[in-house]
């Protein structure tokens, strides 16, 4: 090494400590570049790993790069433009069973329910007969899917089959249980907790019908996509991403401090809203340790009864390989 070369070391060596910064801190942090939605709930965590730093201290930098909807990241992550984003396990047993190596990291188990007015005479699902319910995500939404099974068990009826549905987005679904469109809402968990707040009440939930037709409820829904070949190339970095959304969730579970940071994230019009939207999320968080992949074939075949091919995409049973456990 050259005595000008050897001075322009020294120089960002002692600018670097001079700084603060430590020398190895000059080297560029890898990247996780995470496809998300604006007002998506995964959002509150991802806010989290990164304002605590967690991503820095498992070795990576976040990246969130917002997209336009769940159609949008899943092409994102298709096309290799994201490492990662947060979808069902029953899409990624769909790209699985096309040849994709994606596999699930758990993310949550949060799931909804059926809410009427306070002041609804509905007590039961069963009262539902004749009437109008309003249903966010479609005929093949799962929580959808799982109710039908247990009002054909418990009731002896298809509650599709004794009541009008009307399908549409999560917000028009919401406005619609709230001018009285429709009598009966179910809704994706954060909307039902706004819901909730502002007085619509639960009949039956979807983790107890669950329960009901023998199924694990605690079958986390949403997870984290990851490639498996990503995985081999980077492993300290998918156990990195892993470890920093425990911590996330193990932080957002215990401090409510923690949640005023994301007060602007989660549009809560006032108190009552942001507390059933942080609570909901708490009630999400999976258990820990890997899925129990026989309770999930379980509940992939109570709804494959009903979806059948609109919900599978022609997918038989879930692959092998699909649930990823970082230990």
């Amino acid at each position: 090494m050259n005595i000008m070369r050897r001075f322009v070391m020294l120089g960002l060596m002692s600018f670097a400590l001079g700084a603060g910064v430590s020398t190895s801190a000059i080297a560029e942090t890898p990247e996780i570049k995470i496809g998300t939605l604006e007002n998506g709930t995964v959002n509150w965590e991802i806010e989290t790993i990164r304002r605590s730093g967690f991503d820095k201290a498992n070795g990576f930098s976040l990246h969130p790069l917002i997209l336009a909807g769940n159609p949008a990241t899943q092409v994102a992550m298709n096309g290799g433009e994201v490492d990662t984003i947060v979808s069902d396990w029953l899409w990624v047993a769909q790209q699985r069973s096309r040849g994709s190596d994606f596999v699930f990291l758990p993310y949550s188990t949060a799931v909804g329910g059926v809410m009427v007015p306070a002041d609804s005479p509905v007590q039961k699902l069963s009262d539902l007969s004749g009437k109008k319910i309003g249903i966010a995500g479609g005929p093949v939404d799962k929580s959808w899917l799982i109710l039908r099974a247990w009002s054909r068990e418990k009731d002896g009826k298809d509650i599709a089959e004794t009541s009008e549905q009307v399908f549409g987005a999560p917000p028009m679904i919401m406005n619609a249980a709230e001018t009285g469109e429709v009598d009966a809402a179910i809704n994706f968990w954060h909307f039902q907790a706004k819901m909730q707040a502002a007085g619509m009440r639960e009949i039956i939930n979807v983790e107890t019908a669950a329960k009901d037709l023998g199924l694990d409820p605690t079958t986390p829904l949403l997870g984290y996509v990851l490639r498996e070949s990503w995985i081999a190339e980077h492993p300290e970095l998918a156990k990195g991403l892993a470890q920093a959304s425990k911590q996330a969730k193990e932080l957002l579970a215990t401090d409510d401090a923690a949640w005023e940071a994301l007060r602007p994230l989660m549009n809560a019009k006032d108190d009552a809203e942001f507390i059933a939207l942080r609570d909901g999320w708490r009630a999400g968080i999976p258990a820990p340790g890997p899925v129990n992949v026989e309770n999930a074939r379980k509940m992939f075949a109570t709804m494959a009864a009903l979806g059948g091919e609109e919900l599978t995409g022609g997918v038989a049973d879930l692959p092998d390989g699909l649930f990823w456990q970082s230990e």
